[in-house]
């Protein structure tokens, strides 16, 4: 079984972007919100990117 990137279902704040990559590393999603926002506030290209994100990365179909 291959690991693959989803958006999540179920720790989706405002797409599932930043969850389902949470869920991919097996990591926290409000550490995962935190770097975003860190990242968004530092280069502003943050926000670029999690709207190509939310663009590329397909729902999760299980859930």
């Amino acid at each position: 079984m291959t690991k693959r990137l989803y958006k999540s279902n179920r720790n989706a704040m405002i797409d599932g972007v930043c969850g389902g990559i949470a869920e991919y590393f097996g990591m926290d999603p409000t550490l995962v919100r935190l770097g975003w926002v860190l990242f968004c506030a530092l280069g502003g290209s943050g926000f670029l990117a999690y709207l190509i994100a939310a663009l590329i990365i397909p729902r999760n179909p299980e859930y």
